[in-house]
């Protein structure tokens, strides 16, 4: 049976990027791993935010587009998780939010796992989470973060939904995903589905709210979650599959770092099947990552123009 195996990236919306790029890098302290621009729409900059090595299952990146803030709803991705290693880095973090002024909540235990929850300046929403079970990461040693607390990478990822008996079917029938448990959070019923190896890394929680209006996409929102796929063998695979289950999808889309499946579950929000090479050492050293813009080569020959209409970070 095809598993996935954790969470890729997830993709969100800014409508400041140097602000973006200075909270991730700064308050963060992530490594810009790539400064791309987005491969439908390259008046607009992609950039990928990582751990030291660019580790698949440590992105996180956001598209620039001008847009007003969301409006927060059901049928969208409502939170992002963040690994840290231990209840020492959770006490670090807090205190480091409260200096830098950066808006949280007090650090509580949500399914059994201490967190702390708080909003980047466009509001999206993040929480760092302990990860006990795999406290090791690929530190970042220029960042501003001591290397014992830094961010070892993207932890559950949590949705809404206003139904959950459609999404439930195409988790679990068409993706594999296994219903583990339930929780509330804020009197709100949450089911977490766990992919391949299970734990923080691969996890998605999905959240039943059916009194919500919808959400509005906008700035601060997330634009969609990649799921691990391992090689390219097991990527045309999960092709295959989407189409014997009847999935409308994208089929096959080379983002040259790494190749991509698209698909909407029946709520609405856009998943994506990700490989987890080549990686962002395809066309630079790693030593380098994030200092220039990179383009793909089938983008290569549009750069003077590209260059001419991005902001400067």
């Amino acid at each position: 049976m095809l598993q996935l195996t954790g969470v890729h990236h997830v993709t969100s919306i800014t409508a400041q990027p140097q602000q973006n790029y200075a909270f991730y890098t700064q308050t963060l302290g992530l490594r810009l791993v790539k400064k791309t621009v987005n491969q439908d729409d390259v008046s607009a900059y992609h950039l990928f935010y990582a751990d030291g090595l660019a580790s698949p299952g440590s992105d996180l990146t956001f598209f620039h587009w001008p847009l007003p803030r969301e409006q927060r709803g059901t049928g969208s991705l409502v939170r992002t998780g963040l690994r840290v290693a231990s209840e020492a880095s959770l006490s670090y973090w807090q205190e480091r939010l409260k200096q830098l002024g950066v808006q949280h909540l007090p650090i509580q235990t949500r399914d059994g796992r201490l967190e702390l929850a708080f909003e980047d300046p466009e509001g999206q929403r993040l929480a760092l989470v302990v990860d006990e079970v795999h406290p090791q990461g690929n530190p970042w040693v220029p960042s501003p973060v001591p290397v014992q607390h830094q961010i070892l990478g993207l932890g559950p990822v949590t949705m809404s939904v206003a139904a959950l008996d459609k999404t439930d079917r195409v988790l679990q029938q068409v993706m594999n995903l296994r219903p583990v448990r339930d929780y509330c959070a804020d009197s709100t019923p949450v089911r977490v589905y766990e992919m391949g190896p299970g734990g923080c890394s691969a996890e998605l929680h999905v959240k039943q709210e059916p009194g919500l209006a919808r959400a509005r996409s906008g700035a601060g929102a997330t634009h969609h979650v990649a799921f691990r796929t391992p090689d390219r063998e097991q990527y045309q695979a999960w092709a295959e599959h989407l189409t014997q289950a009847g999935v409308p999808a994208s089929g096959p889309v080379d983002r040259f770092y790494f190749r991509s499946l698209y698909f909407r579950e029946p709520g609405g929000i856009l998943f994506e099947i990700a490989t987890d090479g080549p990686g962002f050492a395809a066309d630079e050293p790693m030593e380098s990552l994030g200092q220039k813009l990179s383009l793909p080569p089938f983008l290569e020959s549009q750069r003077p123009q590209i260059e001419r209409n991005l902001v400067k970070l």
